[in-house]
Formats: C-alpha cells, sequence, structure tokens
C-alpha cells in the first residue's frame, strides 16, 4: 500500500468497525432509522478534515465530495455534522488512545510533556458570546511574551508524537503543576511506572517531583538559574516536542478549532489528536517513516 490518505482512511474505518467501536460495547438509544452516516464514517470524515487542513466546517462539506466522494457517498448538512461531531468526541477519544496503543513506540518508558495555550478569543466580547467561561481565562504565553483568552492544552507524547496523555484547563484558575497532577489522576493518561517524563523548568519543584514519584514516575527538567547544571539534559527532545506542538498548531489548525461551547471545543482539539495519532499509527504499520510532518497526507 501506498502512504496516502485512501489508504489512512481505510484502515482507520476498519479499525473502527472490527475493534474500537465493539470493544465499546454501546448502542445507540432510540427508535427510528439508523443514520445515513455511521459513526465509524463520521470519525474518518473528521479525521479528513483535519489532515486536509479544512478548519472551517462550511467549506470542509462543500469541499468533501470532490476530496473524498468516491469513499463517502453519503454526507450530512452542516448542523447535522456539527451535533454529530460533538456527540462522537468520546469515540474520537477512544480512537485515539486505541491508536496510540498499537503504536510500538508507546511502549517506551520515556514520555515529552508540554503545554500549549489555545486561544478561544480575541476580545472579551468574544468570549462571552462563546459560552465557553470556566474552560477558559486569560493566560500569558510565555514563549510568544503575549496574552491571551482561551485554554491550556497539556499533552504527553512519545519522542516520535504519538500522544498519549491529554487534557485542557483555564490557566487562569489551574497552575502548570496543578494541571499535570490532574491530568495524571486519570489512569488513561498515566505513563506506565518507572517511565521518566521529559519537561521544562517550568515544572521545577520539590513538592512537584515527589509526587510524581508517588506514581512511579521520574521528572527530567533542564536546570534554573540558581540551580548547578549537570549538563545531561536532552536538549534535542524538548525539540522534538516543539515540533508536535507545531503540527498540531501549524499542520492540523489547532488554534483556529472554532468551537464555542465547551462540547464543541473538546470535540476539535480531539479531533486534530486522532488525526496525528492515526497519521504515525499508519506510518507504522505501513513500513513509511515516522514523521511529525504530516506532508504525505495532504495530497
Amino acid at each position: 500500500m501506498d502512504a496516502d490518505l485512501d489508504t489512512l482512511l481505510i484502515a482507520l474505518y476498519v479499525a473502527l468497525e472490527d475493534h474500537i467501536i465493539p470493544a465499546r460495547r454501546t448502542r445507540r438509544a432510540g427508535p427510528g432509522r439508523r443514520p445515513k452516516v455511521t459513526d465509524a464514517e463520521l470519525v474518518c470524515l473528521a479525521v479528513a478534515q483535519a489532515l486536509l487542513r479544512y478548519p472551517d466546517e462550511h467549506h470542509w462539506l462543500r469541499a468533501a465530495p470532490a476530496r473524498v466522494g468516491h469513499l463517502f457517498p453519503r454526507l450530512l448538512s452542516q448542523p447535522e455534522y456539527n451535533r454529530r461531531l460533538r456527540a462522537a468526541a468520546d469515540l474520537m477519544e477512544d480512537a485515539l488512545r486505541w491508536l496510540a496503543d498499537h503504536t510500538p513506540a508507546t511502549a517506551e518508558p520515556l514520555r515529552l510533556m508540554d503545554g500549549t495555550p489555545v486561544p478561544c478569543g480575541a476580545s472579551r466580547t468574544t468570549a462571552r458570546r462563546s459560552n465557553l467561561f470556566g474552560w477558559a481565562g486569560y493566560g500569558h504565553d510565555t514563549s510568544h511574551h503575549r496574552f491571551y483568552w482561551g485554554t491550556r492544552l497539556m499533552l504527553l507524547v512519545t519522542a516520535e508524537g504519538t500522544i498519549t496523555g491529554f487534557g485542557l484547563a483555564n490557566p487562569k484558575l489551574v497552575g502548570e503543576r496543578q494541571q499535570v497532577l490532574g491530568l495524571l489522576a486519570r489512569r488513561k493518561n498515566l505513563p506506565s511506572p518507572g517511565s521518566t517524563i521529559v519537561c521544562d523548568k517550568g515544572f521545577a519543584g520539590r513538592d512537584f517531583a515527589i509526587a510524581l514519584a508517588g506514581k512511579a514516575l521520574t521528572v527530567l527538567r533542564p536546570a534554573r538559574k540558581d540551580e548547578p547544571d549537570p549538563g545531561i539534559f536532552p536538549h534535542w527532545l524538548r525539540q522534538r516536542v516543539e515540533a508536535i506542538i507545531w503540527t498540531l498548531k501549524g499542520q492540523l489548525h489547532l488554534e483556529h478549532h472554532g468551537g464555542r461551547i465547551p462540547t464543541g471545543l473538546w470535540a476539535r482539539i480531539v479531533q486534530r489528536l486522532l488525526a496525528l495519532n492515526a497519521a504515525i499509527w499508519h506510518n507504522h504499520h505501513n513500513g513509511q517513516p515516522t514523521l511529525r510532518s504530516l506532508i504525505a497526507y495532504d495530497s
């Protein structure tokens, strides 16, 4: 097979129908006919939207017949697609984690950790219209020396980019270290005991290191200015996690999610993370180099 978008979507559809959806043991509730677009087709359409760089759903549904119509002859209207996508957030998260579990690099006892801001509006007026209070707030982006209104996405990834843990937090109400402890409180996000987490100096702190040691995890970070530097920190790994975040923002349009309510925001972020994991998973099983760039799927 060629590592192109068609074979990726077909492989993902088969994984959803044969493994992921049956393992969830959930049935569609309520009377009525079965939907003309199945949940597996919906998730594949969402992945195709992200990989083909259509952040706007209206533009995507207009372009979909020409781009992927040979695979999906039945499409949805924009309101129905939006509603179904929000309802499928849990399924997309299950698919994301299943793909991660079936990617070889996740067996390694090493994780990279970093947080990144996800803006949700440029002004307080936009914030009021978005109905995201509680999820979003004012925060400071240290890397770009700017303030933003939005949420903060915390990521746990392997060295080649597979996302194994993630979570959102209000940057005004929750600090980074507090967010990580909340993230690791979920068993789904917790790396295997004995793993090493590589992060930046912002996660320094004795209490934080002790809390992670209680979970059998080791923190590896660069030394602060007031600490002796042993010179063993792998800066090249820090560059990798920055490249992963750039892929999410530059190629998968993470910052242009368009979410205005909590369920919509969560679904669109999970959609982008699923697209990245799907590309890496497909590369592994297709004998292709595992690249954080998604150019091979931009056909």
